[in-house]
């Protein structure tokens, strides 16, 4: 099995506010942005 990522807190942050800002879906912006929807 795989370690699990770490990804940035920027990184998450940026997701999370583009989400709420937008109201696309967290898979979206997740994929968009190179990270996994369970990170998020």
């Amino acid at each position: 099995m795989a370690a699990p990522r770490e990804y940035p807190d920027e990184l998450c942050e940026r997701a999370i506010r583009e989400v709420r800002a937008t109201g696309r879906p967290i898979a979206h912006i997740a994929n968009d942005l190179g990270l996994h929807k369970e990170a998020l």
